[in-house]
């Protein structure tokens, strides 16, 4: 083992794993504290509304992830001047992507409610989140970006303190909000929305020691740097925005076998598996520098290191939370079952133990995609992205309910992590040297 590539992996991994926890708990925060408050029906309207959540998100890491990978490879050639415009780029394209997502937010809320599956009962609260969230998309995204550059400018302690901010502020405000104040599903998303605000606040340090990163910023854009964004981001892009469709259509699944109960239910097994999927996640994006640079810089051995300690983690923690949720189950459910509801603890309960099989394999596929994307094979990272997040889930989900119900919706997660594994191994497999192939785009 090589101490020096161990310990720098050591040290971005668990303070990226420890970062996104933290913001995979802004949901989290909003499960819990509005099944106390709520109950039911205001947990239904939060899972139709999380669909947008994971788009916003997705877009963020694409713009952030795929500039800030071009910007560690450039940096590690030593071209800074190239990799500062790689960062403002980014910035610009941010911008663009918020007007979108805010003039949806103004002119669109009710049509998008509705075609997420609100009902009478549940369309209020939907639109108030989804409303909410929308106006405050820009500093989802901006967030999202910023974080991504700090953490390939050499500070992942900087990103995890900044994360970790936003999201204990998340954790108090929602608690304010919601209970003193009682200001409802609307205070609970706008503790969410504050987070992102907060987090950022955290990150100026960095940008007040990186002036130069803004020199000779100019209004100027480039068609062919965003792409660049989009195609070494997209695997990260995949991953989110496909999360968010697949509960999208598990929402719609279940809510024709169990109604806004099922919803309910599933609701709280997919809002903890969002914070196991956030460890994976962690892992991979902490890695992904370091994969970068190396890759940058031509040292083989060294990213072949970092590889294999990534998938050995992503294994490792598969099996804990797998265990975790066999032991487990009932007081994980039980925290977020505020009216102690008893067919939806033993649908959530039952629910944890099957769809959280996947996670023995959910990570080594999210590494193996993560790491292609890093050392620009997007193509093959972007295929594993969407044979998991669509390609085979929707069609697995829609099978298995069919067939086995209730259990069918739980255990598609496992079977489509099963079928994507043997296409990762095989691209993984098929690399026997340094995978140098093509030049840097200016």
């Amino acid at each position: 083992m090589n101490t020096s590539v161990f310990q720098t992996f050591f040290r971005y991994v668990s303070l990226n794993i420890m970062g996104m926890m933290a913001i995979s708990i802004y949901i989290l925060a909003d499960t819990f504290f509005i099944a106390k408050s709520l109950g039911p029906l205001g947990l239904t309207a939060l899972n139709f509304s999380i669909s947008i959540y994971s788009i916003l998100h997705g877009v963020g890491l694409m713009v952030g992830i795929g500039g800030a990978t071009r910007f560690a490879i450039l940096k590690s050639a030593g071209k800074q001047k190239e990799s500062r415009e790689i960062f403002q780029h980014g910035l610009k394209t941010g911008l663009m992507f918020s007007f979108f997502f805010m003039v949806a937010g103004i002119l669109f809320t009710d049509q998008i409610a509705v075609l997420l599956g609100a009902d009478s009962e549940t369309f209020a609260m939907t639109k108030t989140y989804l409303g909410t969230i929308l106006l405050f998309s820009p500093f989802f995204l901006f967030n999202n970006i910023l974080l991504a550059f700090v953490r390939n400018d050499q500070n992942p302690k900087g990103a995890m303190t900044a994360m970790i901010a936003g999201s204990l502020s998340n954790i108090i405000l929602d608690y304010i909000f919601m209970f003193p104040l009682g200001m409802g599903i609307f205070g609970a998303v706008f503790a969410t929305s504050l987070a992102p605000v907060i987090s950022m606040l955290f990150l100026v340090p960095h940008f007040r020691r990186r002036k130069d990163l803004f020199e000779g910023f100019t209004s100027r854009f480039s068609w062919k740097m965003m792409m660049d964004h989009f195609t070494l981001g997209a695997s990260s892009f995949v991953v989110e925005v496909s999360s968010g469709l697949v509960l999208m259509i598990f929402n719609l699944v279940i809510l024709k076998l169990e109604g806004n109960l099922g919803v309910a239910a599933y609701g709280i097994v997919a809002n903890l598996a969002l914070v196991c999927l956030a460890i994976f996640t962690g892992l991979s994006q902490g890695m992904q520098p370091l994969v970068s640079k190396y890759y940058g810089q031509k040292k083989e051995k060294q990213l072949k290191e970092v590889l294999k300690y990534g998938l050995c983690s992503a294994a490792l923690i598969g099996g804990i939370l797998y265990i975790t949720a066999l032991l487990f189950s009932a007081p994980m459910v039980a925290l977020f079952n505020g009216e102690d509801n008893e067919k939806i603890a033993v649908l959530a309960e039952r629910g944890l133990v099957l769809y959280f099989s996947g996670l023995l394999l959910a990570g080594v596929n999210i590494i193996i995609s993560t790491y292609l994307s890093a050392v620009e094979r997007a193509a093959q990272g972007f295929l594993l992205s969407l044979l998991r997040g669509v390609f085979v889930m929707v069609p697995m989900v829609m099978i298995l309910a069919e067939l086995f119900k209730m259990d069918g919706v739980w255990m598609s997660f496992l079977a489509t992590e099963v079928l994507v594994i043997g296409c990762s191994l095989y691209f993984i497999g098929k690399e026997k040297s340094l995978p140098v192939k093509k030049s840097i785009p200016a």
